[in-house]
C-alpha cells in the first residue's frame, strides 16, 4: 500500500501541541518526505520550549508509524534560538560575589544530566567501534568493510553499520539493492552478505537521493539504525562513521558505549592533521582509541611491482607513536582494492588468499586482541 503526504498530515492532525493547537496548524512542520513507506520530517521549534515538545514529537512519530504501509519514520526535533534571543541568564552570586557552597558540590549539567548518562548497552551486541576519518575522501568506508570482514574471517560474528547518513556507501560497497524487511514490532531486519548483519540509510533511500537534513535529523537517523535494528547476537558491532568530528560521532558515543574507535588517515600532511582531530575528538568523549590506520600508504604498480609513495609514506606510523597509540598497518594504493569495491565485491572475499586481504585479517588482529575482554566479557 502506498503512503500518502496527505495520509501523514491527517494522522498529524490528530496529535496537538502543549497549547492544544494540532501539530498541523502549529506552523513548526517542515517539509514532508515520503518514499517507499518511508517518513522522513522534523518538528522546529524554538529552543526555549524544547523540553516540552519531545512529548510531542513521540506522539507524531506513533501517530505516524501507525498509518498502514508506513515501513519507517524518523521525526526529528530541531530547536534553534531565535535570533537576537539569548541563553537564560546564570543563577546570580549573592552579595560580596562569593557563589553558593552549592555550586562547588552540584557543577551545571546539561539538560536531562550529562550526555553520556544516555548510554545504552545495544542487545545482544558485545562490543561497539568506530572507523573514523578526520576528513574525506581517504578509504573509510572501504577499510570499515573489509575490516569486518577481516574479524569475520578470525571467527567472529560481525554486523557492520554505514552511519554516513549524507554518503552512504555500504550499497556500492556490498552490492547491496534490496530494502530491509521489518519484524511485527516494525524492528529493521539488517541484510546479510558476506556472513555479515549490515545496515545502511542507503538501503532506506535511492542512491541520488540527496540528503538535506539538518544534525537533529542525523542524530535521529542515527539513534534509530542503533535502536530499532534487530542486530541479534554479535560480538561486534563496526559504525563505518562520516568523516569530521560533527553531530553523527557525538550521537554515537552518546548512545551506545563504544569499546574503541579506529582512525583512518592517507600519509600525507593535511590527512594526518585531520585524523589527530578526530583521534582527540574520541579522547576526549573517552572513546579508547584502537589504533590508526596507514591507507593508500603506497602504490604498487600491478604490471612491474614497483612501489611508489605517492603520498609520501609512515606519517600514520610516526603519529601513532607520537601519539602513544597503536599503529595497526599499512594498505597500499592499488587496483585490485578499488576494482573490487567498486564492484561489490570486496577484497577480503573476492581474493581470501591474496596479500590484500591478509593485511585487512593482520588489522583484525590487533583489533580483536584489543576487544577480547570485552566480548569475553559478554
Amino acid at each position: 500500500m502506498s503512503v500518502t503526504q496527505q495520509q501523514v498530515l491527517d494522522a498529524l492532525a490528530k496529535v496537538t501541541s502543549p497549547r492544544g493547537v494540532a501539530l498541523t496548524e502549529a506552523g513548526v512542520l517542515s517539509a514532508i518526505a515520503v518514499t517507499d513507506g518511508k517518513v522522513f520530517f522534523s518538528i522546529n521549534v524554538d529552543a526555549h520550549e524544547a523540553r516540552a515538545w519531545e512529548d510531542v514529537r513521540a506522539r507524531a512519530e506513533s501517530a505516524v508509524r501507525a498509518i498502514p504501509g508506513v515501513a519507517t519514520a524518523m521525526i526529528a526535533l530541531t530547536a534553534e534560538r531565535k535570533p537576537g534571543s539569548a541563553p537564560p541568564p546564570p543563577p546570580r552570586r549573592p552579595a560580596g560575589g562569593v557563589p553558593p557552597a552549592s555550586a562547588h558540590r552540584h557543577p551545571p549539567q546539561p539538560p536531562g544530566g550529562s550526555p553520556m548518562s544516555r548510554q545504552a548497552q545495544i542487545p545482544g551486541v558485545a562490543a561497539v567501534i568506530a572507523v573514523a576519518s578526520g576528513k574525506g575522501g581517504v578509504g573509510k568506508s572501504t577499510t570499515a568493510l573489509n575490516l569486518a570482514l577481516g574479524l569475520r574471517d578470525l571467527g567472529l560474528k560481525v554486523g557492520l553499520l554505514d552511519a554516513d547518513i549524507y554518503g552512504p556507501s555500504m550499497p556500492r560497497l556490498t552490492g547491496i539493492r534490496n530494502k530491509p524487511e521489518l519484524t511485527d514490532d516494525k524492528k529493521m531486519i539488517p541484510i546479510e552478505r558476506f556472513g555479515l548483519s549490515i545496515m545502511s540509510i542507503g538501503f532506506l533511500v535511492e542512491e541520488d537521493t540527496a540528503m538535506i537534513w539538518r544534525g537533529p535529523m542525523v542524530m535521529s537517523a542515527i539513534t534509530q539504525m542503533l535502536r530499532d535494528v534487530l542486530w541479534g547476537t554479535l560480538d561486534v558491532l563496526v559504525v563505518d562513521m562520516p568523516p569530521g568530528t560533527g553531530d553523527a560521532q557525538l550521537t554515537l558515543a552518546q548512545n551506545v558505549p563504544l569499546k574503541g574507535a579506529v582512525i583512518i588517515s592517507t600519509p600525507q600532511d593535511l590527512s594526518l592533521i585531520d585524523a589527530r582531530r578526530g583521534l582527540a575528538m574520541f579522547k576526549k568523549v573517552n572513546v579508547p582509541v584502537l589504533g590508526i590506520v596507514e591507507n593508500m600508504s603506497y602504490f604498487q604498480c600491478p604490471h612491474c611491482g614497483e612501489r611508489s609513495d605517492i603520498f609520501g609514506h609512515g606519517g600514520a606510523r610516526h603519529e601513532a607513536e607520537r601519539l602513544g597509540v597503536p599503529f595497526l598497518g599499512e594498505v597500499p594504493l592499488h587496483i585490485a582494492i578499488r576494482t573490487t569495491s567498486d564492484s561489490g565485491n570486496p577484497v577480503v572475499v573476492s581474493e581470501p588468499d591474496g596479500p590484500h586481504a591478509a593485511i585487512y585479517r593482520a588489522i583484525g588482529q590487533k583489533v580483536r586482541d584489543q576487544l577480547q575482554g570485552a566480548i569475553a566479557a559478554a
